[in-house]
């Protein structure tokens, strides 16, 4: 029987098995897991925080942030923050979240603590156990009236997080326990995972993929999963030959960099022999997907996933099944279909609204009838993202609606511009965006990152874009960067990105 609860997957493995290590850390066995959780619910309960309590955390990336999100969703609420935010955006969420506690370390001094204390939200500290398995901790908190409650139902909310909020007020997402169990089943049932993958994790566990793709569906699997700090390219190969992982999942920039770091060793590279990468959050360069396959010698699987479905939607499969570069694959999990603008659904090669219905999606934002009133039609799930899907059911997409460039009435997807810049020999990432013009509405402009030691100027990127698009899909205005700027997952952002690069009066 598929398993609805956070509680019931914790149960996949087998106990002497390896679920949760990291660097330099002894592994914690799937018996500690289980028994650290009820450790968790009996602290938790001490502390005030009954079923449905909401925890926000507070943690760096590392084994304590897994475990303390698993053992904590399995009878409350989680609600991970990044550690990086500043005092008024820590502010915004814990009231948006109507927070009942705050875990972070013991010794932390975030702007958070002080944020709560404010808001009289109580702070309970985390403290790592000394000489104890990765991921095993002790939670101290004030004096409370004990709470009541077992173990979460799969109704039950498990995880709460935000939209990015790049074009609006960031909307809350409430995802159940059923939500997030569908989807560690559907990417676990995906990936073809087993008790003998190790997964190792440089995504940040405040975000759904991490959190998702990294972390729940390899717990469900009963495998293991190498918790590091965080993504560091210089320090990934030696991760990769500490821990001899199966597979990692990570987003296009993290791939890049991999790839810069370790194209200098490629015999390392392939003697890892990973079963397959993933990558998802942000379209993967068809060319950048090449390299990697050449590089470690095994398949990159492509994923489409978004916070409102509990990450995963589509994916490419895992050989022998075709995988399309370009394409996102099948759907993986929930139904997912093209809709047109009147609500009704198109054939093939048609473009249209990518929609989704299924176990793993959200029931409806909170506390915003208007944002759900727009979200919702018939019964699926607008994701806002532009696509078609062919024949055999693969999906492409073709760009985010709100990213798609209008230049005086002609819609230019920024993702094809990007895939045409990168075949240049002397580009290493390229962006593309949408500039203001006060005749057009809109231009199309790129930011580009040229190759070590590679030389070019905006004239040939122009002359060679000029050779292979319509003219008016032919950047107007090219900037050269050592860095384009990211967010805080990794991914590039192409909205307001004129405007941080002073491109707008």
């Amino acid at each position: 029987m598929t398993a609805q609860t956070v509680h019931e997957i914790l149960q996949a493995g087998r106990g002497e098995d390896v679920a949760i290590t990291a660097p330099g850390r002894s592994s914690l066995t799937y018996d500690g897991l289980w028994a650290f959780a009820d450790d968790v619910q009996a602290s938790l309960r001490k502390a005030g925080v009954g079923r449905g309590g909401r925890v926000a955390i507070v943690l760096p990336n590392g084994p304590e942030m897994a475990t303390a999100f698993l053992t904590i969703a399995a009878s409350a609420t989680t609600a991970p923050l990044n550690p990086g935010y500043r005092a008024d955006e820590f502010r915004f969420y814990l009231e948006d979240l109507h927070a009942d506690a705050l875990l972070v370390d013991a010794g932390s001094e975030s702007p958070a603590v002080m944020v709560a204390e404010d808001l009289r939200i109580p702070v309970h500290r985390l403290h790592t156990i000394p000489d104890g398995p990765a991921g095993a901790f002790r939670i101290t908190a004030e004096d409370a009236k004990p709470a009541t409650g077992g173990w979460a139902e799969p109704g039950d909310t498990a995880l709460v997080l935000h939209t990015s909020g790049t074009t609006s007020r960031p909307k809350i997402v409430p995802l159940s326990q059923a939500n997030i169990a569908a989807s560690a089943s559907h990417i676990r049932t995906t990936l073809a995972l087993t008790p003998a993958d190790r997964c190792l994790n440089i995504m940040p566990l405040f975000h759904i993929h991490g959190l998702m793709a990294a972390v729940l569906s390899s717990i469900a699997a009963g495998a293991s999963i190498f918790a590091t700090p965080g993504f560091n390219a210089l320090k990934f190969g030696a991760w990769l030959a500490e821990t001899r992982p199966t597979w990692y999942t990570a987003v296009p920039t993290m791939h890049q960099a991999i790839l810069s770091r370790l194209a200098r060793a490629p015999e390392a590279a392939k003697a890892v022999a990973l079963r397959f990468i993933r990558s998802s959050s942000a379209s993967l360069a068809p060319q950048i997907l090449a390299e990697l396959e050449a590089l470690f010698g095994c398949p990159v699987i492509e994923s489409y996933g978004m916070t409102e479905a509990a990450h995963q939607m589509a994916s490419n499969p895992l050989p022998p099944a075709p995988r399309k570069p370009g394409s996102v694959g099948p759907a993986a999990g929930p139904e997912v279909a093209v809709m047109g603008e009147d609500g009704s659904l198109l054939g093939p090669e048609t473009v249209g609204e990518i929609v989704i219905r299924g176990p793993n999606v959200m029931a409806a934002y909170e506390n915003n009838a208007d944002a759900n009133a727009k979200a919702f039609t018939n019964g699926w799930f607008r994701t806002g993202d532009q696509g078609v899907m062919d024949a055999d059911g693969y999906l492409r997409i073709t760009g985010r609606l709100k990213e798609i460039i209008n230049r005086g009435g002609e819609k230019i997807s920024p993702r094809e511009v990007d895939e045409v810049l990168l075949d240049h020999p002397a580009v290493a990432q390229a962006v593309t965006f949408a500039i203001p013009h006060d005749k057009l509405g809109e231009e199309v402009g790129a930011a580009i990152v040229l190759a070590d030691g590679a030389e070019s100027d905006e004239r040939a990127i122009r002359d060679f874009a000029a050779a292979r698009l319509a003219d008016f899909k032919v950047p107007r205005r090219i900037v050269f960067l050592d860095e384009i700027p990211k967010g805080p997952t990794g991914k590039l952002t192409r909205i307001g990105l004129a405007q941080k690069l002073g491109l707008i009066p």
